[in-house]
Parts: C-alpha cells; structure tokens; sequence
C-alpha cells in the first residue's frame, strides 16, 4: 500500500521532476547547454534510436533540464506526461497538428486569442483541416455546433479578454460521447488555480511565458495530458517542425515555478481589490472578472476553480475615446500585450492582441472596441490603485 502523503501544489512545483544531483549535490537543477549526447558504444546508440533504452541522444529530441520542467508541469496538470516548447504558439500549433488531419473539424471557444485564430485559418485554408466557433456557455450551443469530423474541442476558459467562462467538466461529457479530445488553454489560470485534467478534459497547453515563468524574461509553451498522446506529438510534430525550448529557458521556468503559489496567491489578492475597486468606479461601465459576485458566471467560477487569478477587463462609459486617455496615463502600469507578469500591465485588445481578427467577428466574441485588459501584478495593491485612480481622472 502506498502510504506517501500527496503533496501540495507549491511543494510540487517545487519539488518535482528533480533531486539533487548525487555527484555534485546541486540543489538547482543544472543548465545542460548541449547540442549532443554521446554514446558509449555504438549499440547503445542504435538501442536509443531504436526507442529499446531510455536516454538523451540530441537536444531537439530531449534534454535533462527540458526533462525537469515537462515532469513538473504533468505532476502540476495531474497528467501522465508533459512536452515544453519554443513559445506558447509553438505548443498549441504542434499539439493541434498532431490531432487532426485534413477533413477534419475543430469546434474552438468564441474569443480565441488572435494567433490561435490566424493558425486555425492557416490550417483551413492551406491544409484543409475545418474549424468553427462556438458560445460554450451551454450544452445545447455545443452539441448544435458538433460535426461527424469533429476530433477536437479546443477551449478557451477564462477566455481572452472578456473573461467568460467555459465549463469544462460538461465540455469534457460531452467530447466523451462523440470521441473528440478535449484541449484546454489554461494559460490565464496556471495549474495552481485550475487543473482541466482533474475536470474529464485531455490535454491543457500554457503558454508558460506568462505565470508559469512570471518574470517576463522568457518565451515558452508547455503541454500535458495522456503519454501516449504526448509520445506522438514528441515525435511527429514536435520532433519534425522543432519548436523545442532551449535548456536555459527551460531553467528560467524551473525557477519560476519555485515561487508560483506565493505569486499567484498575491496575483488573486490583488486582482480581487482591483476589480472591486473599478466596479465601483464611476466612470467604469463593467468589470469583466470571475471573483466579482456580481459577475454571471460566479458560481461556476466557485465550482472550477481554486482562485480567480490576476486578469480582468473593464469597459469605461466614454468608451474608446475614454480608453485610449486612460490608458495614455498610467504610470505604475505598463502598457503592453503580455500577462501573468509581476508587473501590472495594461492594453488594448482591439488594436493589439486581437487586432488580426475582423471587427465584426470580435464584436461577436464580446471583444469592443472600448474593452481594456489588464493584468494585475503583485506590486503593493494600494500603489496600483493610485495609479487607477489617476489615470481615470483622464478618462
């Protein structure tokens, strides 16, 4: 009987994947900066290509730092296996290549961040492989939208910028029934707030760029879900198109990793402030943000997750106009297109992040023109709200 007790989630991000080298006894995992392995004899590298013993033969096929974080990041998800990768877009393009092919169909959230939407138009109209998107707010929206060719039901949850929400555990129901494999973006929640594998769903993709590394001095994608799907997309789309992470990226998001829980605890704190604070504000029309029990899906934000997370967004009464003043006066805040940073950060998804996407189908996706993302950092919560409260006098 196994009578380990289970772990928490900072000890496994932690603690995960690494113990101290037995030779030197590193307590951090050591940065492998090499391009090559090399074998001690010629059968042991024929047995490695031929997949009959474990080991590293070339970085593009695998790395004992990369190793490390793709171990902690399935130990995090609760999934059997992990792959990390170049970029977050590098994640979701190999993960998404390896799942279908031409004639089949992808039903995605309305509201998809911009470059997922460039890549399912790229895939449509030079690999024909079909997609459309769907309000998956409920059941009978979902199973309309569904299609004999449907391999993949790709979501968004919160999703980018409005921060609506997707239910994954009847995503997950319903992709059961119809053989599709469920993918989730969990970028906007990391694994410390939510965990898609525990609620039915198959693979989660993060662009760990963002809380995962949390510094903003990285680019990098992670992927988790069952291994023998892992193994594929390792060795198919990963392996041939080679958007793989370098070993010091990968070291970054390790250390990264190590303080994930005390900032995403702040990042929630903070946010929560932040979002009552612009609720209440007069110039402020609405606030888009699941801890606010005045938001529509609140409850459900309560049942799925373990936290509501630093992004929100909010609509100003003098709409676009009042935005653009706004956002022209922030000081503390920084105007740029990322998230999950320790920083504050502030844009403007109309123009910037969902820009490639026609205005009549982000009017549709709830995405206006007057709409301001913000991500909140884990700066002193009473200086960020200074810095509000200043730059809306503007507005």
């Amino acid at each position: 009987m196994n009578t380990q007790k289970k772990q928490g989630r900072s000890t496994t991000a932690i603690h995960a994947g690494y113990h101290s080298d037995p030779q030197t006894g590193s307590l951090a995992t050591p940065i492998y900066q090499t391009s090559t392995f090399v074998f001690s004899s010629t059968e042991e590298g024929a047995r490695r290509f031929a997949g009959e013993e474990a080991g590293y033969i070339y970085s593009r096929l695998g790395n004992p730092t990369v190793t490390v974080l793709e171990e902690k990041i399935a130990a995090l998800e609760k999934a059997e296996a992990g792959l990390a990768f170049a970029s977050g877009m590098a994640a979701v393009s190999a993960v998404l290549m390896a799942m279908v092919k031409t004639g089949d169909h992808i039903l995605g959230t309305k509201g998809l961040y911009g470059c997922t939407y460039g890549l399912l138009n790229l895939m449509k109209d030079r690999f024909q492989v079909d997609y459309s998107l769907c309000n998956m707010t409920d059941e009978a929206s979902i199973r309309q939208m569904l299609r004999p060719t449907t391999r993949v039901i790709y979501v968004e949850t919160p999703i980018n910028p409005t921060m609506e929400l997707v239910d994954l555990k009847l995503v997950a129901k319903i992709a059961k029934e119809v053989g599709a494999c469920v993918v989730v973006d969990n970028t906007f929640m990391s694994p410390y707030l939510q965990r898609p594998i525990e609620q039915g769903c198959d693979i989660v993709i993060h662009s760990a760029t963002k809380f995962i590394g949390g510094h903003g001095d990285v680019i990098a994608g992670v992927a988790a879900g069952p291994k023998a799907i892992m193994d594929t997309i390792r060795m198919t789309s990963q392996k041939d198109i080679g958007g793989i992470l370098a070993p010091f990226d990968a070291y970054l998001l390790i250390r990264g990793l190590k303080t994930l829980g005390v900032r995403m605890d702040r990042h929630c704190e903070n946010g929560q402030k932040v979002a009552e604070f612009l609720h209440k504000h007069p110039k402020v029309a609405i606030v888009h943000y699941p801890g606010l029990p005045q938001f529509p899906q609140y409850e459900l934000a309560c049942r799925q997750m373990d936290g509501f997370g630093g992004l929100l967004a909010f609509e100003l009464k003098g709409g676009m106009e009042a935005g653009i003043r706004m956002m022209n006066n922030v000081s503390l805040c920084k105007r740029a297109v990322s998230l999950g940073d320790v920083d504050s950060l502030i844009q403007h998804p109309a123009s910037m992040t969902h820009s490639v996407i026609p205005p009549e189908e982000r009017e549709k996706m709830g995405i206006s023109d007057g709409l301001i993302r913000l991500s909140v950092g884990i700066e002193d919560v009473e200086d960020i709200l200074d810095d509000l409260e200043t730059a809306l006098s503007f507005a």
